[in-house]
């Protein structure tokens, strides 16, 4: 697959910036896929903590593609946005963009995902989102 630059995009969040480090590598020197998608996980929080005004619990990964690898040193920016409010849950799309070490001011995107998150009480149980957006 041919790495591309294209433009960061316009429409979503900039949620998280990370620089993933060496201990973060698998046995071929690219950044394991678990911590990508942990590093996701947060990013695609953000928005849904916000937008429920409160804790939320990851309860579905509905969509991962690695477009990618990511490398040491890569700068990664997670954006994202909400594409679904439901009844107690919140989906939000995130993508991730590396500006490669060796290729400063161009971007690549290296990672998609769609993830689904509930809003839970203090005892960790679903609760009703306010159409507000507020607890």
């Amino acid at each position: 697959m041919t790495a591309h630059a294209a433009a960061l995009p316009t429409d979503q969040e900039l949620v998280l910036k990370v620089i993933p480090m060496p201990a973060d590598c698998n046995a071929n020197g690219d950044i394991f896929g678990g911590w990508v998608m942990a590093q996701v996980d947060l990013a695609g929080a953000v928005l849904p903590v916000r937008r429920v005004g409160g804790r939320v619990a990851t309860v579905a990964v509905n969509e991962f593609v690695f477009k990618q690898p990511v490398r040491v040193g890569d700068i990664l920016s997670f954006y994202s946005r909400i594409t679904r409010v439901g009844t107690t849950s919140v989906s939000a799309a995130v993508e991730v963009w590396a500006e490669r070490l060796d290729l400063q001011g161009q971007y690549l995107k290296v990672t998609e995902a769609t993830l689904t998150y509930v809003a839970i009480d203090a005892k960790g149980r679903p609760r009703a989102i306010a159409k507000d957006g507020c607890a």
